[in-house]
């Protein structure tokens, strides 16, 4: 069996006539596959003149089918030109076989070709006769009626098997198609075989047909929906279907039933099956929906209640004003503060630098005067171990500094007596007095360092610089509305947001200054315990949040300056300055330590700061000489004078340091104040001194600087161990006056050693000395 040929489709032009075609799919409906090779076969009898009456219906595409077999692309119109083919006969079907097909029906085809050739001769020459004369209508009647006795005849070899049904369907309306065909003079096709002929009569046909068409207002297809409808068209075509060529006006298709294809049974139970199913789909949509619809209608319903009550209430609008006000406020509060902390920043610098180079003037020059007066009294040695005769040669700036040394303790020594404190030793006094013109240099730079800051907030307004104002800001918001307020932790916002304000409050104030202003007495602490109040009365929580913020203030911007303070400016030999820094540490650290965790680290800095600088006093300010005792025998010497104050100095260091009790742990006071300065200082010194009156003195100062919680165990036979080579001391002291004149000096002694807690010493000296009159003294302990 012959092989199909693979059917090929050409793009066509949308200005050719054949777009047309695309252009009405209605008219394309009628289309006609080629019959199958096993089926193939002209048409019945006729055929040829039926192919040439209605030619106008069928085209083929041009260019396509020579040497390979004819290949068909059919687009059929209701009224249209006719059917054209290159190189070969045109008839209602072509025969699209390979060829070997062709070759196979040679034969027939020859002695068709005979048959028609004598018709399409006689048809030339009546077509040329009808271009020269026109016929009349009798004409035109005859030739139909010839046509038709021609067909009823059956004048030519039908190859079609079924040739008796379609002759008959052909006969049967004959008559109808002889009314609606078209006559041979308006739409004919010569059949020549001359294919020069019949190229000028295609043109011709085309030059009509797309004058007929031009004259139709029909709408172009896209160029890609004519080419999915050839394809479809393509596809649906099948092997085996009849080709009905009726010749009636509306063309109809018919399509051969493919019996081969077979379908899966179908009975009622399946049906009731599929029913069901789809039937219980069905429900179960619905239920969806109304369960959907349902929660639409609660929705519904709950947003219009939320509407209703948004619309009665008639504080939204005034809350939302609040808090968008509140947020303006607090945005321009930190853009001011940002802007201005940098020059709170300067300020702070140049104070605390002018502090620094007054601190620093009083420490270099008490260290050169040691220096320079420790080295005139060794010449003043080396001369008189020498027995030279003649004045000491000082140099200019040692004689300078001894003259200013000797008039500002001839200053304070009248000013004592002027005061009436009489009982002074040389050596106690702070020695930090200024010359008049860097009193007034002083002065003059801290003026001006006030005067900046003063102006840092002179173009603000009072609401975003005075803490009252901005505490009252957030007051109100806690008292209108506490819940978001606690919600928003304003108690931990407060702090940062008042941290520049304070510390410009802080610019002028000097904890090392016996007349500073405590803490209390500052206007940001009372602003800030008036709030805290407020809180504690409004919320009625012991717990309120906002009981943290002065805590969280004095740790993170009041001990911070503290610890500067400590660390580059405080002297620890000045009584006046570590009592004042006391005060205010202890204030601090002991009354507003609230909580714990919250000044823990700022108190281990400030405590740290405070050990490493008397431990730096202690290397570098105590230096007690130790001379011959022949030097020193003398009251009035100026080594014995020398000394004297500098045991004094290194005494009230000693007690400085003990005034930190409560504050600095116990073993830390004890290995500072006992441990480095008595024990390797002080009892040195003692020992190197002659017994007497002044020993005793001495020894009754230190025990009077002892803190007396370390004695307060009424259990206790012995003192602490620190205080062991101060009690020996005693004791040896004891029994060298015990034998010379001072002997009322003893009892002194002995109320020292009952004091540091040493009954057991106290006892055995006493026994030893049978010194019985001074028992009751221990049984009084």
């Amino acid at each position: 069996m012959a092989h199909r040929p693979q059917r090929t489709f050409r793009r066509r032009r949308a200005d050719s006539s054949d777009s047309d075609g695309a252009g009405e799919p209605c008219a394309e409906a009628g289309e006609r596959a080629p019959p199958g090779p096993a089926e193939d076969g002209p048409p019945p009898g006729g055929g040829h003149a039926e192919a040439a009456g209605r030619a106008h219906r069928v085209r083929l595409p041009r260019g396509r089918g020579r040497g390979r077999g004819r290949v068909w692309a059919s687009s059929r119109r209701n009224a249209g030109p006719g059917l054209r083919a290159e190189g070969g006969p045109e008839s209602g079907t072509v025969d699209i076989s390979t060829d070997e097909e062709n070759g196979t029906h040679h034969s027939s085809e020859s002695k068709d070709d005979q048959s028609s050739s004598s018709d399409s001769s006689s048809s030339l020459e009546e077509e040329f006769s009808s271009i020269v004369n026109i016929p009349d209508a009798a004409f035109i009647q005859a030739a139909r009626r010839k046509r038709e006795l021609a067909r009823a005849q059956e004048d030519y070899i039908s190859l079609d098997v079924k040739h008796t049904s379609t002759i008959s369907g052909i006969k049967k309306n004959s008559d109808e198609d002889s009314e609606n065909e078209p006559d041979d003079h308006e739409n004919r096709i010569l059949f020549t075989p001359k294919p020069q002929t019949l190229r000028q009569r295609m043109a011709e046909e085309t030059t009509t047909r797309n004058e007929e068409t031009s004259e139709e207002s029909q709408e172009d297809e896209n160029q890609d929906i004519w080419e999915e409808q050839q394809m479809r068209k393509a596809v649906k075509i099948t092997e085996g279907r009849d080709i009905d060529l009726s010749h009636s006006s509306e063309s109809q298709r018919v399509k051969k039933f493919d019996t081969s294809i077979s379908f899966p049974p179908v009975n009622l139970e399946i049906i009731k099956k599929r029913l069901n199913t789809r039937l219980t789909l069905l429900q179960d949509t619905h239920r969806s929906h109304l369960r959907e619809y349902e929660k639409y209608i609660q929705d519904v319903k709950s947003s219009k209640s939320t509407i209703q009550n948004l619309e009665n209430s008639s504080n939204q609008a005034l809350n939302f004003k609040f808090y968008k006000s509140m947020k303006i406020y607090v945005e321009n509060l930190i853009d001011c503060l940002n802007e201005k902390i940098i020059s709170i920043q300067e300020i702070e610098s140049s104070m605390h630098a002018l502090l620094l180079k007054q601190a620093m003037t009083f420490l270099k020059r008490r260290q050169d005067e040691l220096k320079h007066e420790s080295a005139y009294l060794q010449q003043l040695s080396r001369k008189a171990e020498q027995s030279t005769n003649g004045t000491l040669a000082i140099d200019e700036k040692t004689q300078r500094i001894l003259e200013e040394i000797a008039s500002r303790r001839a200053q304070r020594r009248q000013a004592r007596e002027l005061s009436g404190n009489c009982d002074h030793q040389e050596g106690t006094s702070s020695d930090d007095e200024l010359s008049s013109s860097d009193t007034i240099d002083f002065q003059k730079s801290q003026g001006d360092i006030l005067q900046v800051h003063k102006k840092i907030f002179e173009d603000v307004h009072d609401d975003f610089c005075n803490i009252q104002n901005i505490l009252l800001k957030f007051q109100q918001w806690r008292e209108t509305f506490p819940d978001s307020y606690y919600d928003a932790f304003i108690s931990l916002c407060i702090p940062k947001l008042l941290n520049p304000l304070i510390r410009v409050q802080l610019i002028d104030w000097n904890p090392l200054k016996f007349d500073s202003v405590g803490l209390k007495q500052l206007p940001w602490f009372t602003s800030i315990e008036e709030f805290m109040n407020s809180s504690v009365e409004h919320s009625k929580k012991e717990d309120s949040s906002d009981k943290k913020i002065l805590p969280i203030v004095i740790n993170k911007t009041v001990i911070p300056r503290l610890t500067d303070f400590v660390e580059f400016i405080w002297d620890p030999l000045s009584t006046s300055q570590t009592t004042s820094l006391i005060t205010h540490c202890r204030m601090i650290l002991e009354e507003h330590s609230t909580s714990e965790s919250e000044v823990s680290k700022g108190k281990q800095d400030l405590l740290k700061s405070i050990v490493s600088r008397i431990k730096k006093a202690i290397e570098d300010d105590v230096f007690i000489p130790l001379y011959p005792k022949s030097a020193v025998e003398n009251k009035t010497s100026p080594h014995s004078e020398f000394q004297e104050r500098q045991f004094w100095s290194g005494l009230k260091l000693f007690g400085n340091i003990l005034l930190w009790n409560g504050l600095l742990p116990d073993d830390t006071l004890q290995e500072l104040g006992l441990g480095k300065l008595l024990n390797r200082y002080l009892i040195i010194a003692l020992l190197n001194a002659i017994p007497g009156p002044d020993i005793v003195k001495k020894c009754n100062q230190i025990a009077a600087y002892l803190p007396e919680k370390w004695f307060e165990n009424s259990a206790m036979r012995t003192s602490i161990p620190e205080l062991e080579n101060f009690i020996q001391f005693l004791l040896q002291s004891a029994h060298k006056l015990s034998r010379s004149e001072f002997r009322d000096e003893v009892k002194e002694i002995i109320l020292i050693l009952v004091k540091v807690r040493a009954l057991n010493q106290a006892e055995s000296f006493i026994e030893e000395y049978h010194l019985d009159h001074l028992k009751s003294l221990i049984k009084e302990v």
